[in-house]
């Protein structure tokens, strides 16, 4: 199936419901949206999207209030199982971006979410759409923030909730949010793409209802992003960003907003040369789509072993490549590799301008960092780094990437003696 910016608005076939419905992106099989659980095509196993008759321009957003739910023409429902979730901050900082060198840069800030990242935006549809099924146990896998929004919104929908994670691979702050939002924890021995395995299997046994990003609705939640982006970088700038750079563990957001882009150029609410360039950012000890995309393959290669810092970045192979990679070509983006050094580095900076982030989200600044000198990006860009998970997602790096405290007598003239050493 053509996932090019190309691709003209399809028409609705027989088994769309109100003008939505099911498409494989191999194959070109539809199927109806919401007739029986289904993650995959039923004929050749490839991935499905949401598609629509009627893609969405800007028009059909305005005078709605903010947050995910605003861009409901864009969506399979006019509401979801909300908290509300949405309408992020895309910061200014100023001492960065004249360090970086780039003619404008804004932060997209998806820690602000209600469980503290973007996985709230694809809940609050998938969740919905759980719902609308009558299934009765909600299921994924996590590297810790989509267990932390799968419990939070389950919770909310009066839904049962099991998360699968890698044993001593999760931060304890995201652990602490699905056990208190009571979802049931299964540790398993095994990395991330380990649990998934299992998760899809359970699946296909009608065990769980599966809501890791290889379910479409999904996607469709977390491409909200990329319209909020676009709003609001044009009510400041008067045009749109030249690029935006995000961290790809499964590669969720960046299909997701090039599935929003492409709806908007169906549309004609965007031209082609107005499409940002999708820049994907990953640890070096996790990082399949870069070899993908520096290599000029069409498919990912599993990779076994990874490790990093960026804990919910350490995935080795990430099931929306297909989805992703025509994404960072199609729209001129390319596809970055950095250290956790460079992350590190990268997460200090953001938090000197305030913006507090987990290790993966500060990726995407590391990542820009490193396309600047390599004179990938040009002085004259402007740029939109996303950053995906609050600070507190993961207190220990923190901790360790932060000042240490300095003991001191408990006394007004040694701390002043303590301050002017």
């Amino acid at each position: 199936m053509n996932l090019s910016l190309s691709e003209p608005a399809p028409s609705a076939p027989d088994d769309a419901e109100d003008g939505v419905w099911l498409a494989c992106i191999e194959c070109g099989e539809t199927f109806a949206p919401f007739e029986e659980v289904r993650y995959t095509c039923d004929h050749c196993d490839g991935l499905l999207e949401v598609r629509y008759a009627d893609p969405p321009t800007f028009e059909d957003f305005e005078g709605a209030e903010r947050g995910v739910w605003r861009y409901d023409a864009a969506l399979p429902f006019e509401q979801g199982v909300s908290l509300p979730e949405g309408d992020t901050p895309l910061h200014r900082v100023p001492r960065l971006e004249a360090d970086v060198g780039v003619d404008a840069l804004r932060i997209k800030h998806e820690g602000m979410n209600p469980t503290g990242s973007f996985k709230d935006r694809g809940m609050t549809v998938g969740v919905r759409v759980a719902q609308t099924l009558g299934v009765g146990r909600l299921a994924c896998a996590s590297t810790g923030n989509t267990s932390a929004a799968l419990a939070a919104y389950g919770g909310r929908a009066g839904l049962e909730t099991l998360v699968l994670l890698p044993a001593g691979k999760v931060a304890a702050g995201k652990i602490a949010q699905a056990a208190l939002h009571d979802a049931r924890i299964l540790e398993v021995d095994g990395n991330f793409d380990a649990c998934l395995d299992i998760v899809q299997e359970l699946a296909e046994r009608g065990e769980v209802y599966l809501l890791n990003s290889l379910n479409p609705f999904r996607l469709e939640g977390q491409k909200t992003i990329g319209l909020e982006i676009l709003e609001e970088f044009h009510a400041d700038y008067g045009t749109y960003p030249d690029r935006i750079v995000l961290p790809v563990g499964n590669a969720g957001n960046t299909a997701a907003l090039y599935k929003a882009f492409r709806e908007l150029v169906q549309s004609g609410a965007l031209t082609e040369d107005q499409v940002p360039k999708l820049t994907g950012v990953q640890a070096e000890g996790a990082a399949p789509m870069v070899e993908a995309v520096e290599n000029g393959a069409d498919e990912v290669r599993r990779w076994e072993t990874v490790e990093t810092i960026a804990t919910a970045i350490r995935i080795g192979n990430p099931v929306n490549a297909p989805k992703a990679l025509p994404g960072i070509r199609e729209t001129g983006g390319t596809a970055v590799a950095v250290s956790d050094e460079q992350i590190t580095d990268a997460q200090r900076e953001l938090a000197a301008e305030g913006v507090g982030v987990e290790p993966a989200s500060a990726a995407s600044v590391a990542g820009l960092r490193k396309l600047r000198r390599e004179g990938v990006v040009g002085d004259d860009e402007r740029v939109v780094c996303l950053t995906t998970g609050h600070l507190l997602k993961d207190p220990d790096a923190a901790f360790a990437a932060g000042n240490e405290p300095e003991p001191v007598p408990n006394d007004t003239d040694a701390v002043l003696d303590h301050l002017a050493e």
